[in-house]
């Protein structure tokens, strides 16, 4: 195997690793964050505390990891193509590596973003039906929606809010939509996961380099987990308005009463003159709190060299 290939699948190795970590550290409050967007009218849950609470006692622990099984399974494809393209596109685009050129980073968060969504729409359409179906239950879903939607992924009438399965969820779709079913909500993601990338990797670049050690070349462990978390709340917080546009519209069950969304526009219009501006970004503090430690996590591996190493073990 020559050195191009080791680097490119130590690159995917850290990317899987920091994915599996950081998923499992913050997946409740990435739950609780999925509730809260897909609240319309009559609030079930005051906030993230609240949610997690309620959760956790009318559904027990395990309640609060419910869709983490899809997370875990495709976290790793997805962080692992998010930073080694990043990566990719920077070593591309970029002329000389240790000059910093904004605008070429820009593009390079931008490529990321565009290659991640292959797996990030899939995994998150599939982990939204599984986090919200709690909810639902709490909410009385609309026994005459779930009925007449051809999107359903019951087989028994509604109000008996039967646990989903992610493999039953992806059947369904698969079988009455066909591949266009799991990639509902792809133009939000898109809108969503580019401009994120496009904040994220220039910022954690510049805020990284800031610690850089002269002899190793390298920023201490620390110093990266610190950038990442930095520049991960930043482009979080940023993009909320995107994120809760492509919750609202990835969620297939509605509760009582919540509306059908027929795009993006039409799903901005309606939370714009039925919520308020404020609708807009809901979530924005547990989306913080999920992104910052997942991309200090994803960071601070990624720059120890886990994969690196497992590779020289192996050797």
């Amino acid at each position: 195997m020559s050195n191009q290939d080791l680097n490119v699948t130590a690159k995917l190795i850290n990317g899987g690793v920091a994915g599996l970590v950081g998923v499992t550290c913050v997946f409740p409050i990435d739950l609780a964050k999925t509730r809260l967007q897909n609240q319309h009218g009559n609030d079930i849950y005051k906030g993230m505390v609240d949610c997690l609470i309620k959760t956790a006692r009318a559904e027990g622990f395990l309640g609060m990891y419910r869709g983490a099984a899809v997370n875990l399974t495709l976290v790793t494809p997805e962080k692992a193509i998010k930073l080694a393209a990043n990566d990719f596109f920077r070593q591309l685009l970029m002329e000389d590596g240790g000059q910093q050129n904004l605008k070429m980073e820009m593009l390079a968060g931008c490529g990321a973003g565009m290659c991640q969504v292959v797996v990030t729409c899939p995994m998150e359409m599939l982990k939204i039906q599984l986090q919200d179906a709690g909810r639902l239950a709490v909410h009385h879903q609309d026994p005459a929606s779930a009925l007449s939607s051809s999107t359903s992924y019951t087989t028994g009438p509604a109000p008996t809010h039967k646990r989903p399965s992610a493999t039953l969820i992806a059947w369904e779709l698969l079988r009455t939509q066909g591949l266009a079913g799991l990639y509902k909500g792809l133009g939000a993601t898109l809108l969503r996961d580019i401009p994120f990338s496009i904040i994220y990797f220039p910022l954690f670049a510049n805020l990284n380099n800031l610690g850089l050690n002269e002899l190793t070349g390298k920023a201490s462990f620390a110093h990266s987990f610190t950038s990442g978390c930095v520049a991960g709340s930043v482009a979080a917080i940023a993009v909320t308005p995107l994120d809760v546009l492509k919750t609202r519209i990835q969620t297939l069950k509605k509760g009582l009463g919540e509306e059908v969304y027929s795009g993006i526009i039409d799903c901005a219009r309606k939370v714009w003159i039925q919520e308020g501006p404020s609708a807009f970004m809901k979530g924005a503090g547990c989306r913080a709190l999920v992104i910052a430690p997942l991309f200090g996590i994803a960071q601070g591996v990624y720059f120890i060299g886990i994969g690196e190493r497992i590779l020289k073990f192996f050797e």
